[in-house]
């Protein structure tokens, strides 16, 4: 078993008396701590919570706590008693000059054997969560692996952790420095999903003809975080995600990978895989018309707006493809004809919805009215 010297040391001292004066005096190192928690509930700082016995005397004890090539958080450092919290009473805590260390200053009301939880902070220490993902040969169901990976280069060893993870779930495993370590979280097979191409007008060439070069729309997989898809015992935590198919040849092929969003249970998850020059999407503006032009309580005039405008959409392959036009309009907006079917996902984000068959060429039309335009 690693001792503990040079990473964490908590020593215990007898209150000393010389000349009427309390001594501080670095005693032998307590016993191993007999219980270490590693909470990685918070993605954002890692607690440690360790249990020990302190053999206390009558009266006031100092217990000395230091560490040495360790990242220890010195404000976060706590100390509580378990086993008899009516008969001891912390008084006061110090901090050395030049140390990393700190004393506590404990009453005890009689002899006794305390058992105490030292917990904090802690430095190098964290939790990633990575996704494999196996697509079948027709892309419509994903055999997803999620995995938790441990990372320790804190400069401390655990012999034997509890590493508290979000969600209430416990793994008992060692953590040593420089050491990671990976843990299955949950498997679940032939979870539905579907593969969609998205357009999106502000990031893609509006003419893709004009280019030099084939324009590649994004490709995703999607799928939902549901008990009827094999999931939604939980959130999805963002982190990795590899992709793979089979091949059709009892062996995979890897498609990509993504950083996936966090995802809640009910909760469409969306993974990019890679992109696609199989599709091609035309837009233009059609028409603009500025109508009710009218005055307002301020120097400017109000006026609202009509946008009409056309898709060419082109499938080059000979099966069919779901493809997703996101558009964002500006400004208190409705709209008014459309010949396909459309989401209004946000207040600037519009979302069409176009399958398209096999060699299929599409052309649609839709326009938006916004109102009360200010002329500047």
């Amino acid at each position: 078993m690693k001792k503990l010297l040079p990473s964490l040391l908590v020593a215990f001292v007898a209150l000393a008396v010389a000349s009427g004066a309390l001594a501080r005096t670095k005693l032998t190192a307590l016993p191993e701590r007999e219980v270490v928690t590693i909470r990685l509930d918070n993605p954002d700082a890692t607690l440690i919570e360790e249990e020990r016995v302190l053999a206390l005397q009558a009266g006031e004890n100092q217990v000395d706590f230091s560490w040495r090539g360790v990242g220890v958080n010195p404000d976060s450092i706590r100390l509580k008693a378990l086993s008899h919290p009516e008969s001891v009473t912390l008084l006061s805590v110090s901090y050395p000059p030049g140390e990393a260390a700190l004393v506590w200053r404990i009453n005890a009301s009689e002899p006794l054997e305390e058992r105490v939880r030292i917990s904090y902070l802690l430095r190098d220490i964290d939790r990633l969560v990575a996704y494999r993902a196996v697509a079948d040969k027709a892309e419509t169901t994903l055999d997803i692996t999620g995995l938790r990976v441990l990372r320790n280069f804190s400069g401390e060893d655990f012999d034997e952790a509890i590493i508290a993870m979000e969600g209430g779930s416990l793994l008992t495993t060692p953590s040593k420095n420089g050491e990671t370590r990976r843990a299955v979280l949950f498997r679940a097979n032939d979870v539905p999903m579907t593969k969609t191409l998205v357009w999106d007008s502000g990031k893609l060439p509006w003419e893709p003809a004009r280019e030099e070069q084939d324009v590649s729309i994004p490709v995703f997989y999607e799928f939902i975080n549901t008990a009827d898809a094999g999931l939604g015992q939980g959130s999805l935590w963002e982190g990795k995600m590899r992709v793979f198919q089979d091949d059709g040849h009892e062996a995979t092929i890897f498609l990509g990978e993504d950083n996936v969003e966090f995802t809640p249970p009910g909760a469409k998850m969306r993974v990019n895989i890679g992109f696609s020059r199989d599709v091609r999407v035309t837009k233009k503006r059609l028409e603009v018309e500025e109508l009710n032009h009218r005055p307002s309580r301020k120097d400017p005039v109000l006026r609202d707006r009509v946008e009409r405008f056309a898709f060419t959409v082109e499938n080059f392959k000979d099966t069919p493809v779901a493809l997703e036009i996101v558009e964002h309009p500006g400004g208190d907006w409705e709209v008014g004809e459309a010949n396909m079917e459309w989401e209004r996902k946000s207040s600037r984000e519009l979302l069409l919805h176009v399958p398209l068959g096999p060699g299929e060429k599409r052309e649609l039309a839709y326009s938006t009215l916004t109102r009360d335009i200010w002329n500047r």
